[in-house]
Protein backbone atom coordinates (compact mmCIF):
# COMPACT_ATOMS: atom_id res chain seq x y z
CA UNK A 1 0.00 0.00 0.00
CA UNK A 2 3.06 2.29 0.82
CA UNK A 3 5.67 0.26 -1.49
CA UNK A 4 5.37 2.99 -4.52
CA UNK A 5 5.24 6.53 -1.85
CA UNK A 6 8.75 5.38 -0.76
CA UNK A 7 9.86 3.66 -3.68
CA UNK A 8 10.10 0.13 -2.79
CA UNK A 9 9.99 -3.27 -4.60
CA UNK A 10 8.81 -5.17 -1.59
CA UNK A 11 6.93 -4.20 1.82
CA UNK A 12 10.06 -5.00 3.61
CA UNK A 13 8.50 -5.58 7.63
CA UNK A 14 5.87 -7.99 6.88
CA UNK A 15 5.77 -10.75 9.79
CA UNK A 16 6.66 -13.54 7.79
CA UNK A 17 9.63 -16.05 7.70
CA UNK A 18 10.62 -14.88 4.58
CA UNK A 19 14.26 -16.05 3.63
CA UNK A 20 14.94 -12.95 1.50
CA UNK A 21 14.74 -10.91 4.50
CA UNK A 22 16.84 -12.72 7.40
CA UNK A 23 19.25 -10.52 8.74
CA UNK A 24 22.66 -12.47 9.83
CA UNK A 25 23.52 -11.38 12.87
CA UNK A 26 26.20 -12.31 15.11
CA UNK A 27 23.77 -14.82 16.81
CA UNK A 28 21.50 -15.54 14.10
CA UNK A 29 24.71 -17.12 12.22
CA UNK A 30 25.93 -18.88 14.90
CA UNK A 31 22.61 -20.45 15.33
CA UNK A 32 22.03 -21.70 11.85
CA UNK A 33 25.89 -22.60 11.99
CA UNK A 34 25.02 -25.03 14.57
CA UNK A 35 21.66 -26.00 13.01
CA UNK A 36 23.35 -27.23 10.19
CA UNK A 37 26.17 -28.91 11.80
CA UNK A 38 24.14 -30.61 13.43
CA UNK A 39 21.93 -32.15 10.59
CA UNK A 40 24.85 -32.84 8.59
CA UNK A 41 26.77 -34.59 11.19
CA UNK A 42 23.63 -36.62 12.15
CA UNK A 43 23.72 -35.05 15.58
CA UNK A 44 20.50 -36.53 17.04
CA UNK A 45 18.51 -33.91 18.88
CA UNK A 46 19.62 -30.22 18.48
CA UNK A 47 17.68 -27.52 20.49
CA UNK A 48 17.20 -23.59 19.30
CA UNK A 49 15.37 -21.37 22.20
CA UNK A 50 15.06 -17.96 21.76
CA UNK A 51 12.58 -15.49 22.93
CA UNK A 52 9.29 -14.77 21.15
CA UNK A 53 9.49 -13.28 17.80
CA UNK A 54 13.37 -13.25 18.09
CA UNK A 55 13.15 -15.16 14.24
CA UNK A 56 13.16 -18.56 15.25
CA UNK A 57 10.53 -20.01 12.74
CA UNK A 58 12.79 -17.85 9.50
CA UNK A 59 15.71 -19.61 11.09
CA UNK A 60 13.94 -23.09 10.12
CA UNK A 61 13.09 -22.02 6.70
CA UNK A 62 17.03 -20.52 6.19
CA UNK A 63 18.02 -24.22 7.30
CA UNK A 64 15.46 -25.71 4.80
CA UNK A 65 17.06 -23.72 1.95
CA UNK A 66 19.99 -25.16 2.81
CA UNK A 67 19.58 -28.55 3.12
CA UNK A 68 19.54 -30.69 -0.54
CA UNK A 69 15.97 -32.06 -1.11
CA UNK A 70 18.04 -34.77 -2.92
CA UNK A 71 19.55 -35.77 0.29
CA UNK A 72 17.50 -34.97 3.18
CA UNK A 73 13.95 -35.67 3.57
CA UNK A 74 12.39 -33.07 5.94
CA UNK A 75 9.53 -33.38 8.45
CA UNK A 76 8.51 -30.11 9.69
CA UNK A 77 5.90 -30.12 12.36
CA UNK A 78 4.58 -26.45 12.62
CA UNK A 79 1.50 -26.76 15.02
CA UNK A 80 3.12 -29.57 17.96
CA UNK A 81 -0.82 -28.81 19.59
CA UNK A 82 -1.60 -32.38 18.80
CA UNK A 83 -2.05 -35.42 21.24
CA UNK A 84 0.96 -38.03 21.40
CA UNK A 85 -0.81 -40.12 18.62
CA UNK A 86 -1.41 -37.20 16.64
CA UNK A 87 2.29 -35.86 16.43
CA UNK A 88 3.29 -39.01 15.37
CA UNK A 89 0.98 -39.52 12.74
CA UNK A 90 1.83 -36.20 11.42
CA UNK A 91 6.01 -37.19 11.44
CA UNK A 92 5.02 -40.28 9.84
CA UNK A 93 3.04 -38.68 7.15
CA UNK A 94 5.65 -36.16 6.45
CA UNK A 95 8.45 -39.05 5.88
CA UNK A 96 6.27 -40.17 3.20
CA UNK A 97 4.11 -43.01 5.27
CA UNK A 98 0.62 -43.85 3.34
CA UNK A 99 -2.36 -45.28 3.72
CA UNK A 100 -2.43 -44.34 7.47
CA UNK A 101 -5.57 -44.87 9.40
CA UNK A 102 -7.72 -41.64 9.91
CA UNK A 103 -9.59 -42.34 12.66
CA UNK A 104 -8.08 -42.05 15.76
CA UNK A 105 -9.49 -44.98 17.38
CA UNK A 106 -7.99 -46.86 14.51
CA UNK A 107 -4.58 -45.74 15.25
CA UNK A 108 -2.16 -47.43 17.58
CA UNK A 109 0.96 -45.67 18.85
CA UNK A 110 3.36 -49.23 18.64
CA UNK A 111 1.96 -48.93 14.87
CA UNK A 112 3.28 -45.43 14.33
CA UNK A 113 6.42 -45.79 15.94
CA UNK A 114 7.24 -48.88 13.90
CA UNK A 115 6.12 -47.70 10.76
CA UNK A 116 8.51 -44.18 11.16
CA UNK A 117 11.35 -46.92 12.02
CA UNK A 118 10.96 -48.05 9.33
CA UNK A 119 10.67 -44.81 7.17
CA UNK A 120 13.85 -43.78 8.57
CA UNK A 121 15.76 -47.08 7.64
CA UNK A 122 14.28 -46.10 4.31
CA UNK A 123 15.77 -42.97 3.70
CA UNK A 124 18.79 -44.04 5.30
CA UNK A 125 19.21 -47.30 2.30
CA UNK A 126 18.14 -44.83 -0.25
CA UNK A 127 20.50 -42.39 0.80
CA UNK A 128 18.56 -39.84 2.24
CA UNK A 129 18.89 -38.08 5.95
CA UNK A 130 15.62 -37.92 7.71
CA UNK A 131 15.11 -34.60 9.60
CA UNK A 132 12.64 -34.40 11.81
CA UNK A 133 11.83 -30.16 12.50
CA UNK A 134 9.52 -28.99 15.32
CA UNK A 135 8.49 -26.01 16.15
CA UNK A 136 6.72 -23.84 19.24
CA UNK A 137 7.55 -27.09 20.98
CA UNK A 138 7.41 -24.62 24.51
CA UNK A 139 3.59 -25.03 24.14
CA UNK A 140 3.71 -28.78 24.65
CA UNK A 141 2.96 -29.64 28.50
CA UNK A 142 2.31 -33.63 28.18
CA UNK A 143 5.65 -35.18 29.12
CA UNK A 144 4.22 -38.04 27.45
CA UNK A 145 5.14 -36.68 23.90
CA UNK A 146 8.70 -35.97 24.51
CA UNK A 147 9.11 -39.23 25.73
CA UNK A 148 8.15 -40.62 22.64
CA UNK A 149 9.79 -38.43 20.49
CA UNK A 150 13.40 -39.63 22.46
CA UNK A 151 11.87 -43.14 21.79
CA UNK A 152 12.69 -41.86 17.98
CA UNK A 153 16.25 -41.21 18.81
CA UNK A 154 16.44 -45.05 19.45
CA UNK A 155 16.19 -45.36 15.72
CA UNK A 156 20.06 -45.65 15.09
CA UNK A 157 23.23 -47.58 13.52
CA UNK A 158 26.32 -48.36 15.41
CA UNK A 159 28.08 -45.06 15.06
CA UNK A 160 24.85 -43.04 13.02
CA UNK A 161 21.03 -41.87 14.12
CA UNK A 162 18.61 -42.81 11.72
CA UNK A 163 16.98 -39.40 12.25
CA UNK A 164 17.73 -36.05 13.36
CA UNK A 165 15.56 -34.08 15.74
CA UNK A 166 15.53 -30.57 15.91
CA UNK A 167 13.11 -28.54 18.84
CA UNK A 168 12.70 -25.53 18.35
CA UNK A 169 10.78 -23.40 21.09
CA UNK A 170 10.57 -20.47 23.38
CA UNK A 171 12.88 -20.38 26.60
CA UNK A 172 10.17 -22.57 28.67
CA UNK A 173 11.27 -25.62 26.04
CA UNK A 174 14.09 -25.57 27.90
CA UNK A 175 12.38 -26.56 31.39
CA UNK A 176 10.13 -28.95 29.35
CA UNK A 177 13.19 -30.91 28.20
CA UNK A 178 15.08 -31.08 31.30
CA UNK A 179 12.21 -33.02 32.95
CA UNK A 180 12.83 -36.05 30.61
CA UNK A 181 16.70 -36.47 31.59
CA UNK A 182 16.85 -39.12 29.11
CA UNK A 183 16.13 -36.86 26.32
CA UNK A 184 18.15 -34.22 27.81
CA UNK A 185 21.34 -36.37 27.66
CA UNK A 186 20.67 -36.51 23.81
CA UNK A 187 20.58 -32.92 23.07
CA UNK A 188 23.91 -32.62 21.66
CA UNK A 189 23.40 -28.72 20.35
CA UNK A 190 21.92 -26.19 21.97
CA UNK A 191 21.53 -22.44 21.51
CA UNK A 192 19.87 -19.44 22.64
CA UNK A 193 18.60 -16.25 20.26
CA UNK A 194 18.17 -13.27 22.52
CA UNK A 195 16.77 -9.77 20.96
CA UNK A 196 18.68 -7.11 19.14
CA UNK A 197 20.77 -4.92 20.83
CA UNK A 198 20.88 -1.08 19.79
CA UNK A 199 23.32 -1.58 16.88
CA UNK A 200 21.91 -4.74 15.47
CA UNK A 201 18.12 -3.39 15.06
CA UNK A 202 19.53 -0.70 13.15
CA UNK A 203 21.94 -2.71 11.05
CA UNK A 204 18.77 -4.92 10.64
CA UNK A 205 16.12 -1.96 9.70
CA UNK A 206 18.49 -1.11 7.07
CA UNK A 207 19.13 -4.77 5.50
CA UNK A 208 15.24 -5.27 5.17
CA UNK A 209 14.89 -1.96 3.75
CA UNK A 210 17.85 -2.19 1.09
CA UNK A 211 16.23 -5.62 0.33
CA UNK A 212 13.17 -3.91 -0.79
CA UNK A 213 15.22 -1.89 -2.54
CA UNK A 214 15.56 1.21 -1.11
CA UNK A 215 17.47 3.71 -2.59
CA UNK A 216 17.81 5.87 0.13
CA UNK A 217 17.89 6.26 4.29
CA UNK A 218 14.38 6.88 4.73
CA UNK A 219 14.51 5.97 8.77
CA UNK A 220 16.08 8.90 10.67
CA UNK A 221 19.21 8.15 13.03
CA UNK A 222 16.71 9.28 16.03
CA UNK A 223 14.40 7.39 14.81
CA UNK A 224 16.06 3.78 14.46
CA UNK A 225 17.29 4.78 18.45
CA UNK A 226 13.42 4.90 19.00
CA UNK A 227 12.07 2.14 17.60
CA UNK A 228 15.07 0.24 19.44
CA UNK A 229 13.91 1.72 22.75
CA UNK A 230 10.21 1.02 21.77
CA UNK A 231 10.63 -2.95 20.46
CA UNK A 232 13.54 -3.99 22.80
CA UNK A 233 14.70 -5.03 19.85
CA UNK A 234 12.44 -8.07 19.42
CA UNK A 235 12.41 -8.22 15.43
CA UNK A 236 8.75 -8.67 15.20
CA UNK A 237 7.88 -5.63 17.38
CA UNK A 238 10.61 -3.77 15.59
CA UNK A 239 8.85 -5.26 11.73
CA UNK A 240 5.32 -4.23 13.58
CA UNK A 241 6.62 -0.43 14.66
CA UNK A 242 8.34 -0.11 11.13
CA UNK A 243 5.99 -1.19 9.12
CA UNK A 244 3.13 1.36 10.75
CA UNK A 245 5.67 4.26 10.60
CA UNK A 246 5.96 3.57 6.70
CA UNK A 247 2.19 3.48 6.59
CA UNK A 248 0.95 6.29 8.37
CA UNK A 249 4.30 8.37 7.02
CA UNK A 250 2.76 7.90 3.57
CA UNK A 251 -0.39 8.81 4.70
CA UNK A 252 0.69 11.72 5.92
CA UNK A 253 2.95 12.82 3.19
CA UNK A 254 6.45 12.38 5.43
CA UNK A 255 9.43 12.68 3.70
CA UNK A 256 11.21 10.49 6.36
CA UNK A 257 10.23 8.49 9.17
CA UNK A 258 10.83 10.70 12.40
CA UNK A 259 10.67 10.06 16.21
CA UNK A 260 7.29 11.63 16.25
CA UNK A 261 6.27 9.24 13.49
CA UNK A 262 7.57 6.24 15.15
CA UNK A 263 5.93 7.28 18.43
CA UNK A 264 2.52 7.67 16.68
CA UNK A 265 3.43 4.37 14.99
CA UNK A 266 4.09 2.31 18.33
CA UNK A 267 1.26 3.89 20.24
CA UNK A 268 -1.26 2.88 17.97
CA UNK A 269 0.33 -0.95 17.92
CA UNK A 270 -0.92 -0.67 21.60
CA UNK A 271 -3.45 -3.10 23.35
Amino acid sequence: MYKSYWGLELKPFENTPDPRFFYTSAQHEEALTRLIYGVRESKGAVMLTGVFGCGKTLLSQVLLGELDRDVYRVAMIQNPMLTSVELLRSIAVRLGATGLPTLKTEILKDVLLDTISELLLENYNDGKQSVILLDEMHVIEDKMIFEDLRMLLNNQLQDHFLCTLIFMGQPELRKHIEVNKQLNQRIAIRYHVDAFDLENTIAYIRHRMKVAGAQRDIFEETALSLIFQKSGGIPRRINQICDMSLFIGSSHEFSTVTPALVTDAAKSLEG
